[in-house]
């Protein structure tokens, strides 16, 4: 989401080899990708972190090929947190 992310993304991308790999200035809720044309989308700690959830996932399903696959990590929880964890960075 910002430049600073974006630039580290590009030299891991480079460090590794992976010419292959286009790094995009974006947002979870308006992807800026072309319908049906991903194969793989990969989340990792992401989709918590969005407002809004079922726009996030309708934007993977538009990105993504025909048979794609979507790698999703993610954090679930059961019970409420409380106010002051909620607000703990560190947490």
């Amino acid at each position: 989401m910002t430049d600073a992310m974006v630039e580290l993304a590009r030299a891991s991308a480079r460090s590794l080899g992976l010419d292959q790999a286009e790094i995009r200035k974006g947002d979870a809720t308006a992807l800026p990708v072309q319908s049906a044309t991903v194969d793989v989308v990969i989340s990792n700690g992401v989709i918590n972190l969005v407002p809004e959830k079922e726009r996030a996932f309708d934007e993977i399903v538009r990105v993504l090929k025909p048979g794609g696959r979507l790698q999703l990590g993610d954090i679930l929880l059961d019970v409420e947190l409380s106010e002051g964890a909620r607000r703990n960075i560190d947490l």
